[in-house]
């Protein structure tokens, strides 16, 4: 358990295999760490609506962006002491959003520096469809091309790799060797804060 709770964002494009990692970690480690789920996928499921209006992908965003917020918040408030590994941050609704993103974080009266400095560390997943690959990956609320990956993917990039603990997680034709690189990135940077915890 660990005094100051530490906060991991988790990004990169579609299909790049976040989720499976964090989940594996976590089983993995155990009680240390917990999974802060995706915002999106939980509101998308639960039955907003999904457009592509540049009004609603505002308004899709903005609710994304204080649902993350809000989850983040609630679960380092209900798991004191733990790690939390947050499937995508705050920042990732820049990408997505029809405008600027000097825009969306004006939206939200904040700054992309505020954002970057919500998380000790960034790990992020490549996309598959850099390589030609499926996305599908068996989410249900996923709809986008693969192009449309590459696309989300290099924003996405172009916005977390700003933050100073900032590691990538590159395409591999073997997703069970992707993964495990994942694994080993992820153990890497708990025991790089816990260590950097101890010394004070």
């Amino acid at each position: 358990m660990h005094p100051h709770p530490f906060r991991i964002a988790l990004s990169g494009g579609p299909g790049g295999g976040k989720t499976t990692s964090a989940d594996l970690f976590r089983r993995e480690i155990g009680d240390s760490v917990v999974i802060v789920p995706e915002a999106a996928t939980i509101l998308f499921q639960g039955g907003f609506p999904r457009a592509t209006q540049p009004g609603a992908l505002r308004h899709i965003q903005s609710a994304i962006y204080h649902v993350q917020r809000h989850l983040e918040d609630e679960y380092r408030a209900i798991y004191p002491g733990r790690i939390l590994l947050c499937d995508r941050g705050t920042i990732d609704g820049a990408a997505y959003w029809p405008g600027p993103e000097e825009e969306y974080f004006a939206a939200h009266q904040t700054t992309h520096e505020t954002e970057l400095a919500r998380y000790d560390a960034v790990i992020f997943f490549e996309t598959a469809a850099v390589g030609g690959s499926s996305i599908e990956g068996g989410n249900p609320v996923r709809n986008e091309t693969l192009d449309q990956a590459i696309a989300l993917d290099s924003k996405l990039r172009a916005l977390w790799s700003r933050h100073p603990a900032f590691s990538l997680v590159p395409h591999h034709p073997s997703f069970f060797q992707k993964i495990g690189f994942g694994l080993e990135t992820l153990q890497r940077i708990v025991q790089g804060l816990s260590e950097q915890e101890s010394n004070g």
